[in-house]
């Protein structure tokens, strides 16, 4: 493999903006672009009708609390080879608005049939715990496969997998948790808004995420796999895992006082300390996994032995960044972070290549990576000197 790395020729993609691939791409984010504005029009007129703009938006203003919270753990776990902005918006808002719209649409349709059947408290209690899980799981989490499936360029593994179903989902709790607040200050004034912004905001901000990251990690072993089996049943064991997981909570939320609380301290408290080490462990992987692949690269003499060990760790990336900027300024810092980010998805193409999950444009992509590696470096060398 060394010599035909060594041997491959460097190649660059040709800057076309009318090409069928852009067009394609200026289509699909106009299609996207117009669904999510009708469907924030439709999400932002049933809680205005319902509980009035001025309780919307204090509300809104509370609910982005959590954010600040949640967001920036997925950018860290993010950060060896970060995805898109884009695509990060989008998952965002396919949580925020598409997801909760029809979960929304699912769940009172369920609760008007239920209340055919039954009372009015236990068609709401049937549909939180057997209803709502399997439906909002599934919504979340099909914004992952998407990804998987049409853009398996940027989808590198567990990792990806569970970026995006984080941010999936901390966007759905963000519209959940506006809809919550608001009803809280409409039924109980000041009082209730506290406590429900205690209870989901500050004490549960990571449920939505922990539930759906399981999903995500389904995914994501699915897109390193060969088998065609566990491609197959990785996603569903993840989604299944992920709707049990969402329908405990949601059991104990409805069983209320007692219940609640020794549920949250003996079983959710340890889960999200359990949540906690996947994730370091997941990003510590990463990382791993970044210098195993690119070893070959070492060995055929587009990077170096140092270069490598530093790449694979986010420690070591940082103090190159620092020298980079210290010795060459920001130009030299830009260069830096381009090389590291080109040398990570470089990585982990080889990656998804040595699984045979990779596409026919893959050796293609290689060589355009292996150039912009190459360009990177002779930016911050020719400055500083390496």
């Amino acid at each position: 493999m060394s010599e035909d790395l060594r041997a491959a020729p460097v190649i660059t993609r040709r800057e076309d903006p009318t090409t069928r691939s852009a067009l394609r791409s200026w289509v699909v984010a106009s299609v996207a672009g117009v669904g999510f504005l009708v469907a924030a029009l439709v999400v932002s007129a049933y809680l205005g009708a319902t509980f009035g703009v001025q309780t919307v938006l204090l509300a809104l203003a509370v609910a982005v609390v959590p954010l600040g919270i949640v967001i920036p753990t997925f950018l860290w776990l993010d950060r060896f080879e970060s995805e898109p902005t884009r695509y990060l918006v989008a998952a965002f808002l396919w949580g925020a608005l598409v997801a909760t719209l029809v979960a929304a649409v699912f769940n009172t349709s369920a609760i008007m049939v239920l209340r055919s059947a039954t009372d009015p408290d236990a068609a709401l209690a049937t549909t939180a715990v057997l209803v709502a899980p399997f439906v909002e799981e599934a919504l979340k989490g099909a914004f992952v496969l998407l990804v998987w499936w049409f853009l398996r360029r940027e989808f590198d593994g567990v990792t990806d997998g569970m970026v995006y179903a984080g941010v999936t989902a901390a966007g759905f709790a963000f519209t959940e948790n506006i809809q919550y607040l608001a009803q809280a200050y409409t039924d109980g004034g000041r009082e209730a808004l506290t406590a429900t912004f205690v209870a989901r905001c500050l004490l549960s901000p990571f449920a939505h995420p922990m539930f759906t990251i399981l999903t995500g990690a389904g995914i994501g072993v699915a897109a390193t796999s060969r088998s065609w089996g566990v491609r197959l049943l990785a996603p569903v064991a993840g989604y299944l895992l992920a709707v049990v997981a969402h329908g405990l909570w949601n059991l104990a939320a409805v069983s209320g006082g007692a219940g609640l609380v020794t549920v949250y301290v003996l079983v959710e408290v340890p889960v999200f300390l359990a949540y906690v080490a996947f994730v370091v462990w997941a990003r510590r992987r990463e990382g791993r996994l970044i210098g195993q692949y690119l070893r070959p690269y070492a060995d055929a003499g587009w990077l170096t032995r140092s270069e490598v060990s530093m790449l694979s760790s986010m420690t070591r990336r940082r103090e190159a960044r620092l020298w980079a900027r210290a010795n060459a300024g920001t130009r030299g810092l830009s260069a830096m972070r381009a090389f590291q980010d080109t040398a990570s998805e470089l990585a982990l193409l080889r990656r998804r290549m040595h699984h045979d999950a990779a596409d026919d444009h893959a050796l293609g992509q290689e060589r355009e990576l292996l150039g912009a590696l190459t360009a990177r470096r002779g930016e911050f060398v020719g400055t500083a000197g390496w």
